[in-house]
């Protein structure tokens, strides 16, 4: 059975360990599948890009648990290898709870866990840290230990005696070096296709593994989960997909801007029939001739407001498709497209959409799991509809909103309840992510409205 990879705190090197492993299984030239705890785009996109396999989420709250061991079993038991990288700390979940935490999913799976500490500042310390995590759930099992950030052959006894103390392997020391540290912006890792050097830094990777890492005792902890008889289609597959009457084609906006989207998304929407058709606003492109729908995923569009308000042509589309009645789908990064204005990281505000009335600029951090509850009958949600789904951005909107375009109820930890997002015929925007795994029923409405939708056709 596979490892989970998981540490004390966010920073502390997990992704880097299963950056490693995946790396070096890939020279070996062995198939791994990896995964990864939470609502995660960025994690996932170097996972897929190192093991050349789509990286899936595994999250309890967005999807429910039988949905995850499904996804776990199906894609896990396709490779030779496989390994789960965890979210934050261990324990750490929906608001102080461990509900959704890689704990909840470790134990979810029956998976063994392998901690990963950053123990740049520590030496005998590091014995009581470990043994805390040991002893917090005794119902999980620690597998051994990867130290990180350490700074010495002497820094590494001290810590491995400590270790031993407690009767806890050790995995690996990894060593302390600027040339490890993965770069980043505000929301986390930088996506993969923005890392020139990402096949170097793949064989880099590969030989920090083979450097420090205990491969003879991890690499058994990186047996994939064997398939099991009579197993069912892929965990995609949550209703029943009867084959469409007439073929529908959707647009996805797919660039540097536009990239936060779960591998189920196509595969869900294809189930219904779809044809995917990739667009670019960024790069000014056209609409795709003949397509019925479109969708606008999350990204960093603040990143890229100037050349996104000059592609005049894919905005003017954009406002024609929705004036001719195109569904339209967008969250997040989708949802900052469609307004106003948009003010990039340096204050300065450009000119966007224009569909929905606000303005965007950078504010204060939104993060976490939303329990929603849609206020009416709209493009994807019927009245009363209940999701869970995650909010994380640090741009704000300034509007006049219109109580009957609104959308549905959030609620979470430490969030007050307030109404969210617009609610229209043929439009769904919203900061919220949702993992479609999870909502099945939101591709299926989305292609039946496509359906019903006259085809694009340009000018």
């Amino acid at each position: 059975m596979p490892c989970l990879i998981a540490a004390p705190a966010s920073g502390s090197g997990k992704t880097l360990v299963s950056l490693a492993l995946t790396a070096l299984a890939r020279r070996r030239g062995q198939s791994i599948q990896t995964f990864k705890v939470g609502p995660d785009y960025l994690d996932p996109q170097l996972l897929s890009a190192t093991s050349g396999r789509p990286c899936r989420n595994l999250d309890p709250l967005l999807c429910g648990e039988a949905w995850v061991q499904q996804s776990f079993q199906q894609h896990g038991s396709a490779a030779e290898l496989s390994l789960v990288e965890g979210v934050m700390g261990l324990f750490d979940g929906r608001g102080p709870s461990s509900e959704g935490s890689s704990a909840h999913v470790a134990q979810l799976l029956d998976l063994p866990v392998v901690l990963v500490v950053e123990a740049s500042r520590q030496a005998g310390s590091v014995a009581a840290l470990v043994r805390g995590f040991r002893d917090h759930q005794p119902q999980l099992q620690l597998a051994g230990v990867v130290l990180n950030g350490v700074g010495s052959a002497r820094h590494q006894a001290l810590l491995a005696e400590a270790l031993a103390s407690i009767a806890m392997p050790l995995l690996g020391a990894l060593p302390r070096h600027e040339s490890l540290e993965l770069p980043s912006r505000h929301l986390g890792l930088l996506p993969a296709h923005e890392l020139a050097d990402l096949e170097e830094r793949s064989g880099a990777w590969a030989d920090l593994a083979e450097r420090h890492l205990q491969l003879e005792q991890i690499w058994p902890l990186l047996q994939a989960p064997k398939p099991k008889p009579g197993q069912a289609a892929a965990a995609t597959s949550t209703q029943p997909t009867s084959a469409p009457r007439e073929p529908v084609r959707i647009a996805i906006a797919s660039d540097a801007a536009f990239h936060f989207r779960y591998p189920e998304a196509n595969e869900l929407l294809v189930q219904q029939g779809v044809e995917v058709l990739s667009w670019s606003p960024l790069a000014d492109q056209p609409l795709p001739k003949g397509c019925q729908g479109l969708v606008l995923p999350g990204g960093y569009p603040e990143l890229h407001a100037a050349q996104l308000a000059a592609s005049q042509r894919s905005l003017q589309e954009l406002r024609r498709a929705h004036q001719q009645g195109l569904p339209i789908y967008a969250e997040c990064g989708g949802l900052l497209l469609l307004g106003q204005h948009l003010h990039d990281k340096t204050g300065v505000s450009h000119t966007m959409a224009g569909l929905l009335p606000f303005r965007a600029e950078r504010g204060s951090l939104s993060l976490g799991y939303r329990s929603a509850t849609a206020l009416g009958t709209g493009l994807v949600l019927q009245r009363g509809d209940q999701l869970c789904g995650h909010e994380f951005h640090r741009w704000q909107l300034s509007c006049s909103a219109d109580s009957t375009d609104q959308l549905w109820q959030l609620e979470g930890w430490g969030c007050p309840a307030r109404p969210e997002g617009w609610n229209r015929s043929n439009l769904h925007a919203s900061w919220l992510h949702l993992h479609w795994g999870g909502c099945s029923f939101i591709p299926q409405r989305l292609a039946a409205a496509a359906r019903r939708t006259s085809p694009w056709l340009p000018h």
